[in-house]
């Protein structure tokens, strides 16, 4: 919210500063993850990704939004990117549908992106009011995950945009499932969209470090995954 009152020179400058302190932070963090400190151990051990792809992910959404500045130059636009394993959601409002199009081709170059998913409007930036109103759904739908049961809310992403949800995680497909149902019966949502990454329960309970070791094998061939594939989101009716 503060970034989009800026000027559009000063929030490049302000984003490329804000990347740096990712980083250095992220670095810092690295120690207390390996030596286990309570507080850090916490936050990796309840996300079902591994501690590479958390600074990945964040790193990769300071970047998408640098990009996007410098593309749309001081032309009106707002440009979120939410990441997730690799999988960059872009949410938004840009000029041109060539625009779109731009920014989409200039994120797929940034380092660990794997998939892109492209729900940029074309059109005049969305009211204030209506931003206000998205952040608020947000923050119920992501109460509602927590109370909800049986549903691994700390590996869940959740964004907002003109009422629509848009889930993020690793889950199993009954997980996925209640947590859109949980997602559907706040008020407000009139649609969500689920972009999980779905695994097997038994993936689930591998520990962290065997998790570590498996991203970075590449895995055998295997028969064909009758998951519903990342490329096509879901949309789970509201009724």
């Amino acid at each position: 919210m503060f970034l989009n009152a800026l000027p559009r020179s000063l929030r490049y400058v302000t984003q490329l500063t804000a990347l740096s302190l990712v980083v250095v932070q992220l670095s810092a963090c690295a120690p207390l993850v390996l030596g286990g400190a309570a507080a850090t151990t916490a936050v990796v051990a309840t996300d079902r990704r591994t501690a590479g792809e958390q600074v990945d992910d964040k790193t990769i959404g300071v970047k998408a939004s640098v990009e996007a500045n410098q593309i749309l130059g001081d032309r009106p636009g707002r440009v979120n990117g939410s990441s997730y394993g690799g999988q960059l959601l872009l949410l938004g409002d840009v000029p041109t549908p060539e625009d779109s199009q731009k920014i989409e081709a200039a994120v797929k170059k940034i380092d660990s992106v794997k998939e892109v998913i492209n729900r940029l409007r074309v059109g005049a930036p969305t009211e204030l009011s209506v931003r206000t109103n998205d952040s608020w759904i947000t923050t119920k739908v992501t109460t509602a995950l927590i109370n909800a049961q049986d549903v691994p809310s700390r590996t869940i992403s959740v964004s907002t945009e003109r009422g629509i949800v848009y889930l993020q995680g690793r889950v199993t497909q009954a997980e996925g499932e209640r947590a859109a149902k949980a997602a559907s019966t706040v008020s407000g949502v009139t649609q969500v969209v689920k972009l999980f990454e779905y695994v097997s329960a038994e993936r689930v309970l591998l520990p962290q470090s065997a998790n570590e070791a498996n991203a970075s094998v590449t895995p055998e061939p295997s028969t064909p995954n009758p998951s519903p594939s990342p490329n096509a989101p879901e949309v789970f009716t509201i009724n």
